[in-house]
Formats: structure tokens, sequence, C-alpha cells
């Protein structure tokens, strides 16, 4: 069975409706990475822990979902089984790609932690301010983030270093 929470919802019907933008809901200078890491040739992957239908729908009104085409990835029904982890080994194993190919954008603990343990590169975008929130930088370090960055308005310099690794 598929949850939906009531912020989700009022989320998906004001981008529908137009009260509200994609941009108000996306990471500063998000759109530019994608489109620069797209540029460079690189599979976008989206992984999400909201099921898997809200996950595509709310990619398309975010006007992201060109960026990862139909590798979208999100919750499935049975919940009992569900976990960041498995989305990412899924991504893995559908795709033929291994974990040390993978560079993993995040804002949380979990898929930070679970990219690190492929060997994966991940970087933690933590709050899309320009400057970097201390406290939440050394728990996402803790478990693994190679790079903490608050938002994304150096992509196009941060894309050259990753690629650079």
């Amino acid at each position: 069975r598929q949850l939906e929470s009531v912020c989700l919802r009022g989320r998906r019907e004001g981008l529908r409706g137009g009260k509200l933008q994609p941009e108000q809901f996306l990471v500063f200078g998000a759109r530019q990475i994608l489109t620069e890491l797209k540029r460079r040739g690189l599979e976008l992957y989206l992984a999400s822990g909201t099921d898997e239908p809200f996950v595509k729908e709310e990619a398309a009104l975010l006007e992201i979902d060109h960026y990862f085409g139909p590798h979208i990835y999100g919750a499935i029904d049975d919940y009992k089984s569900f976990s960041k982890k498995l989305v990412i080994e899924r991504i893995l194993k559908e795709n033929h790609i291994s974990g040390a190919e993978l560079l993993t954008f995040g804002d949380g603990y979990v898929e930070i932690e679970n990219a690190q343990e492929i060997g994966g590169l991940a970087v933690a975008a933590n709050n899309g301010s320009g400057r970097v929130d201390e406290w939440k930088r050394q728990r996402l370090l803790g478990v693994g983030a190679q790079v903490v960055i608050p938002d994304f308005r150096d992509g196009e310099a941060l894309v050259q270093i990753i690629l650079e690794r």
C-alpha cells in the first residue's frame, strides 16, 4: 500500500496548480549541476525514500525528470523490506555498475553512509544557504562524506574536481 504524507500531497498539488514553483524545492544550484553532469555524459539516477510513483511524479513537477530518464527510483510497495540501501543496491544491479562508479549527492547521513559502504564518492549538500552548518557537516563527515558543501552554487568547479578524482 502506498502512503502519501499530507506535506508531500500539498507540495505536489501546489506545483501542479502553479501556486508553488519548482525552484522552491531544489537545493540552490541543483539544476545547474545536473545540467553540467549530463553535458559531460554522466548517467544520472534519482533515489528517494518516497514511494516510487510519487517520486516520478514529483520529479516531473520539479522539471528534473529529463535528467534521469528511466532511472528514477523510490520505495517499493513492500515497505517492510524497503531501505535506501536497497534502492542503491537495485540501481547498481539493474544498471550493471559497481559501487566505486557511484557518485552520491545527498543531505542525510543514511544515503551518505550507504554510498561510502559500497566504495562510492559521497558528496553531502547540506542546506542550500551558501553556508555550511557545522553540526551537520561533522555528522556527515563522520559517516563517510568525502565532501560537504552547503549547496551547488559552484557546481561547475565541483564537477571538475569530482571528475579529476
